[in-house]
């Protein structure tokens, strides 16, 4: 699908869609409980649905519940209901034998936590995925799980088809963490071994560290034992665990928020309102917004007093002018902001620089790459660096003058990509047609339409 935006301005209220990160985790700590859970108001996108076929074919079972005029962010069928709740009936930690390969889409996160969980069986299963799965490297992962005890076999680099099959044995590996959803695949796995195995991980470095405090808030939860280094350069991990059914809502997903809150502040819309975050969530891209007011604006949280049954019991009020203040903003923690902050940076004075994010190259796209190039199509001038982006802003975009036509941008099949570019086309000068717009639907599937794009076919 090709999306075509119009400068436009945009404000309003917004109910931000549920946490991608605590979807897919509340999914999979459902599918190994013993019992019955129920997952409120979950993300339902393409990354969601991937990971509940996953649950599925692993034996957990899952019934959806839909209604209309809940006030949930999820996307409405035909019959204008939209998916509010997933009940789940768990496995205990007995996983069946898929007959088939396991597809998980686009889900990066389903592939590497759901390994992980593949090798706690006696039996091979075999996981695939979309064509940028299959150049996500889950090579350091599989050699841990090896060290582990368990099988792995896997087309080159460590990228899918993959075949796990365990038991899971326990002792001590190393394993680096680029990306930290390797780290959060053992993590969840390993209090599943057996009583009396021991699981220790030396992690020599680790990227994204506000996730890993996620997936340890969810063993916290579990009551699993584990011990570890104060800087998480090391875990050991008590077997023996079993997960325990619960029941609760999603909160809302903050990296989903900044595109909201960036197409705001780009299109001069005067003031947003953000419904369904939690301040208190442990997600790491909750910096965004302490990054937004370094930039010049101004993010504010109030109890929200006519909360409804999707949202939790607070709203973000932004507020704030162009051009906005440059700035250095390190992202290592919170490498899936570096797409929306460069199309921000486009739009302040002086040099914006993202740094210390080398690993925002092994993500859905070389996210570096890509958005060094399609802002260059804007007239941004923006400098490509090894770990991230310098933009030097002038307050804008200056691509071309009104009426010389529509501007071709390449969304490149990521999601984060498409979102940040549509952000900015609204503070373009013309007309902005962005390829390969479906994609946004991997995670915030009402965004282009919030935002008013005219959807097309390809």
């Amino acid at each position: 699908m090709r999306a075509v935006i119009k400068p436009r301005s945009f404000s309003g209220t917004v109910r931000v869609p549920a946490s991608k990160s605590h979807t897919i985790r509340r999914l999979l700590v459902a599918a190994l409980a013993e019992g019955v859970s129920e997952i409120w108001y979950p993300l339902d996108s393409l990354d969601g649905r991937s990971c509940a076929g996953v649950c599925r074919a692993l034996g957990a079972g899952i019934e959806e519940r839909r209604a209309a005029g809940t006030g949930c962010p999820n996307p409405p069928d035909e019959a204008g209901e939209a998916l509010v709740r997933w009940t789940v009936r768990g496995t205990g930690g007995r996983l069946a034998a898929p007959g088939t390969p396991l597809d998980v889409g686009n889900s990066g996160t389903t592939l590497f936590l759901a390994l992980a969980l593949a090798a706690l069986g006696n039996s091979p299963v075999t996981f695939t995925g979309d064509e940028q799965i299959k150049r996500r490297s889950a090579g350091p992962l599989l050699e841990a799980l090896g060290k582990f005890g368990a099988a792995a076999e896997s087309a080159e680099n460590g990228c899918v088809p993959i075949t796990v099959r365990g038991p899971w044995r326990g002792g001590r590996a190393s394993v680096a963490c680029p990306t930290s959803q390797y780290l959060s695949a053992l993590l969840l796995a390993a209090p599943l071994a057996p009583a009396g195995i021991v699981t220790e991980i030396d992690v020599p470095l680790l990227n994204e560290k506000p996730y890993i405090e996620l997936t340890l808030s969810y063993l916290d939860a579990q009551k699993a034992r584990y011990e570890r280094a104060g800087d998480f350069s090391y875990f050991r991990i008590f077997g023996g665990a079993s997960y325990r059914p619960f029941s609760g809502n999603v909160s809302g997903d903050f990296s989903s928020a900044a595109f909201p809150a960036a197409a705001s502040i780009i299109s001069g819309g005067g003031g947003l309102t953000l419904l369904g975050l939690d301040p208190d969530d442990c997600q790491g891209d909750r910096a965004f917004f302490a990054m937004l007011e370094k930039m010049g604006c101004k993010a504010s949280w109030r109890k929200n007093d006519g909360k409804d049954a999707a949202g939790g019991g607070w709203a973000l009020s932004l507020s704030g002018r162009l051009p906005l203040r440059g700035g250095t903003f390190d992202l290592n923690a919170t490498p899936d902001l570096l797409p929306v902050m460069a199309v921000l940076g486009a739009f302040a004075e002086g040099e914006t620089a993202l740094v210390n994010a080398a690993h925002a190259r092994i993500k859905e796209t070389d996210r570096i790459a890509v958005m060094a190039g399609e802002l260059s199509k804007l007239g941004v001038d923006v400098l490509e660096k090894p770990d991230g982006l310098v933009v030097r802003g002038r307050g804008g975009c200056r691509g071309r003058r009104p009426g010389t036509g529509l501007l071709r941008l390449d969304g490149h099949g990521d999601h984060r990509v498409v979102m940040a570019l549509a952000a900015a086309a609204l503070g373009a000068a013309g007309p902005v047609e962005i390829s390969g717009a479906e994609s946004a639907a991997v995670t915030y599937p009402l965004f282009l339409e919030q935002i008013g794009a005219e959807m097309k076919q390809q």
